[in-house]
């Protein structure tokens, strides 16, 4: 088949692909993988005979029993497969198996509203209707706990180390190259990877891809890191911040902007190498970056981690070399056009990668629609001015607490936009009834400090 554009065509060579491999492969199970508003991995198994059809029709499913999903009345959806996406499993050796993410359908064919893959494909047209491609990289932080680990219990590290450092093929090194492997087995390439700050905890960063193809890529880490985990006996967590002393797991996301081939973020003559829709871009993300943290943090404990301080920001503030900003502009190769970027920094790795990106977006298109103005760099550590000193630069802080963050996204006319009715209705519900729940509850610390002196 073709069609003017060859999509068709592309398509059907992807399909044939799929078909051969598993056949080749002699795959017996195909997963496939969507995740719901919260950002939790779902899946549904076929076998090989089943496959074709699956490919031309879907999987229907009953979308009310997903979170977020749909109303018991308005239940049938399609979980139609990406054939882009098919990749064998490394770790399912004595029956071999494949996965493939799923774009979720009505009965009618149309996308469902509360797809969070469909939510991103929303923002990436937009960018493409601008003539923009967005690109990604993150930098996933995340602990390794020994067994057991109990809910409601201090979790032990696997390791002691700090930042950077070379430990001898200890049970965290060897960890990462197994994880590093699958992942490269996996399609997913691997930039770095190091111990982090604290104790148990490490670093994988993946290169850059375009944020579907990022989104589903974070996915899929999640997956193997908690795979590979089990392998070896020990736990995986993206929990934001475990430990009450020690630094808490981020996602710096960097980020850029694409016209075809050149960098839209870059300008040679611009001091900091940044071109005016790069700096549009950040003016957006900083115009509406409270009102996107409910989603771009959204767990209760995320904001443990921001109030924290460190390397993870609370306030809204842009800079070069300054780490306490929340918007960054490495200059790591000031002469090379392809590595302009941004960085966002107060991103945690336990948020659902879909919606933090297409909020991220369209954040910074709205800058560069609007063509806001960037404000004054901060040059500074922000932590070290005083509540006035911020005020009097115009500096805000991020959310306090998660129910701060929805207070605000509540009222944000973007958030609403990109997320679409359904989703941000339904976020907004699940995370009132989150924090009303975590702050009915009486912590430790309360009973530390106050049970024996009042």
């Amino acid at each position: 088949m073709l069609s003017v554009n060859g999509k068709l065509e592309i398509m059907d060579r992807q399909t044939e692909y799929v078909l051969r491999s598993v056949a080749e492969h002699d795959v017996q199970f195909i997963r496939l993988w969507f995740t719901d508003v919260l950002g939790f991995l779902k899946s549904v198994a076929i076998s090989p005979a089943e496959l074709e059809s699956a490919l031309a029709e879907g999987i229907g499913f009953d979308g009310s029993a997903i979170e977020g999903f749909a109303r018991i009345f308005e239940a049938d959806m399609i979980a139609h497969p990406d054939t882009a996406s098919f990749q064998i499993l490394p770790w399912r050796k004595n029956a071999p198996t494949a996965r493939m993410f799923c774009d979720i359908l009505m009965p009618d064919g149309s996308p469902a509203l509360s797809d969070p893959r469909n939510v991103l494909k929303r923002a990436m047209n937009r960018a493409a209707d601008m003539g923009f491609t967005f690109y990604l990289h993150p930098e996933i932080e995340f602990f390794l706990f020994r067994e057991p680990v109990i809910p409601g219990e201090v979790p032990t590290p696997l390791d002691a180390g700090g930042y950077f450092d070379h430990t001898i093929m200890d049970e965290g090194t060897e960890f990462r190259s197994v994880a590093i492997e699958m992942l490269e087995q996996l399609g997913i390439s691997v930039e770095f990877s190091h111990h982090e700050g604290a104790p148990g905890q490490h670093e994988i960063d993946l290169r850059y891809a375009d944020a579907l193809t990022m989104s589903d890529n974070i996915m899929t880490f999640r997956v193997v890191l908690k795979e590979v985990a089990a392998q070896q006996g020990i736990h995986a967590s993206f929990m934001p911040k475990p430990f009450t002393d020690q630094p808490g797991s981020g996602m710096h996301t960097h980020m850029s902007l694409f016209e075809g081939d050149t960098n839209a973020f870059y300008d040679a003559a611009d001091e900091v190498r940044l071109s005016k829709i790069g700096k549009h871009f950040v003016a957006g993300l900083l115009a509406h970056a409270r009102e996107i943290t409910a989603v771009t943090n959204q767990w209760v404990n995320s904001y443990k981690r921001l109030n924290w301080g460190g390397e993870a920001p609370n306030y809204v503030s842009w800079g070069r070399s300054n780490r306490s900003a929340l918007v960054r502009v490495p200059l790591f190769k000031p002469q090379k056009a392809s590595s302009a970027r941004i960085e966002y920094r107060c991103l945690d790795s336990a948020t659902n990668p879909y919606l933090a990106f297409a909020l991220l977006l369209n954040a910074g298109l709205d800058g560069i629609e609007r063509e806001l103005p960037l404000p004054d760099e901060s040059e500074d550590d922000v932590w070290s001015f005083s509540e006035r000193e911020r005020q009097a630069m115009g500096i805000e802080n991020l959310p306090r607490s998660l129910g701060s963050a929805i207070d605000l996204m509540e009222k944000s006319e973007l958030v609403a936009d990109t997320l679409g009715e359904h989703v941000f209705d339904y976020f907004l519900r699940n995370k009132k009834a989150e924090f009303d729940a975590y702050r009915s509850q009486v912590t430790r610390h309360e009973l530390a400090t106050m049970l024996g002196r009042v």
